[in-house]
């Protein structure tokens, strides 16, 4: 593709890829053991009770709930994280331009699915046309793009593209805060802060809707206490921006303030996990807006998630089937045995957990040991006597890797199963087509 072409496409004509319909036809009914491999399966039962979980949490804890779509990024996924048999929700977060035109062609925001979509970078130069150009697509169905906004030259670049249209309008925006993990955004507690909001008040191309933050920390969690830690100090983070934002603006009179209480967005799926309703009552009082929980990897799960202790593996809704390709005895340590799959660092991702190695073997005393682009080699995590526990050369393993965002990236499509169905999750029941690129 030329550069020309490139600079051209916007994302709708990107959108696109594998044919759903011709994966359906050619998939549906198999058994998993007809799959060419690697091959990344999704429980829908699983991911459904999963989302229906997470609401009666998130119903609990705040006003809003939020749903990130950037794990699973497929059409199917997002209408089952927004509507669940207890409860839904209309806003979604997205990580990539891809994934919220994704939504929009799936008919997700026609149909009043959708009606909130935040993109969940701070906004960048070359992204504002083409999210311009979303906001005038999803208006007339009564949606609207929300943005993150966390340094004064981002207002700039907002204000100078308004200046530009012939009917400016304002944008929605969350500030971003830290509140320790250091990837995105600033501590309310510093100077910069306070001319990131002296910025935001006086433009004419901004409102600001809220503060959000996100809890990267608590995937470390090991406990229902520390993942409450964390959302507390992720609440504490939001709260304390919002109450130095209401103070500045009580400072300075004569320029504009939101005309609703802020949000306070927090969250992770740890986290959100940890949510109470007696958790709100609490901090209820003590609150400078609304409250809004945000999450994303939940309807799926994956080791990292299992070792925070809050979920346990049969909440796990994807696995990755691989074959053994080869067999080493004695190789391993003290002389336990290695094999070879066909599952590597591009299926599997090289994110690491609290527990050792990159995947566990479900059902059998294997894990994913090390890893290249293509292969990983298997090694064993406990005795090998029964027949049941040993691995062969052409056996199909099922894997359950580190950390699902990174992982369902790697495909092209997910093969769904259902264990709720009939066939028990033995059979392919549909194909989900992710959506791809930035």
């Amino acid at each position: 593709m030329s550069a020309n072409v490139l600079q051209t496409a916007t994302p709708f004509d990107l959108v696109g890829g594998p044919d759903k319909e011709k994966l359906v036809a050619a998939y549906k009914g198999n058994p998993l053991d007809a799959l060419r491999t690697p091959a990344l399966v999704v429980d829908r039962a699983v991911f459904r009770r999963n989302c229906e979980l997470m609401h009666e949490n998130a119903k609990q804890w705040g006003d809003v709930f939020r749903a990130h779509v950037k794990s699973h990024k497929t059409a199917e996924g997002t209408r089952m994280q927004l509507i669940s048999s207890a409860d839904k929700t209309d806003a979604i977060v997205v990580s990539t331009l891809m994934e919220a035109h994704g939504v929009v062609q799936a008919g997700l925001v026609a149909d009043g699915t959708v009606k909130d979509i935040l993109y969940g970078l701070p906004v960048a130069l070359n992204k504002v046309e083409d999210l311009s150009s979303l906001w005038d697509v999803i208006a007339p169905f009564g949606a609207i793009v929300r943005l993150l906004i966390d340094h004064p030259e981002q207002i700039k670049f907002l204000e100078t593209f308004e200046q530009s249209r012939a009917q400016p309008r304002r944008w929605s925006v969350f500030v971003k805060v830290d509140c320790g993990s250091k990837r995105a955004g600033l501590k309310a507690n510093t100077p910069v802060f306070q001319e990131l909001l002296k910025s935001i008040f006086s433009s004419p191309a901004i409102s600001v809707h809220g503060f959000y933050t996100h809890g990267s920390k608590s995937y470390g969690s090991k406990s229902v206490s520390e993942a409450s830690s964390h959302l507390s100090t992720e609440l504490d983070a939001v709260n304390a921006a919002a109450g130095v934002a209401l103070e500045f603006l009580k400072s300075n009179p004569e320029l504009t303030g939101p005309s609703k209480p802020f949000v306070l967005a927090v969250g992770s799926t740890p986290s959100a996990h940890v949510a109470t309703a007696e958790a709100r009552a609490q901090i209820k009082a003590h609150l400078n807006g609304i409250l809004e929980i945000h999450a994303g990897n939940y309807p799926l799960l994956d080791l990292q998630q299992v070792n925070t202790s809050l979920v346990d593996q049969r909440r796990v809704a994807q696995r990755v089937v691989s074959t053994v390709v080869s067999y080493y005895p004695g190789r391993g340590k003290d002389g336990t045995d290695e094999a070879l799959c066909d599952a590597g660092a591009i299926a599997m991702s090289k994110d690491t957990g609290l527990k050792p190695g990159f995947g566990e073997v479900l059902g059998k005393p294997w894990s994913l040991g090390r890893l290249s682009q293509e292969h990983g080699v298997l090694t064993q995590t406990g005795l090998v006597e029964r027949e049941e526990d040993k691995v062969k050369v052409g056996d199909m393993i099922e894997i359950v890797g580190q950390h699902a965002c990174l992982i369902l990236a790697a495909y092209p499509w997910y093969y769904v199963v259902d264990s709720d169905a009939d066939s028990k999750g033995e059979v392919v029941e549909d194909v989900w087509v992710p959506w791809k690129g930035w």
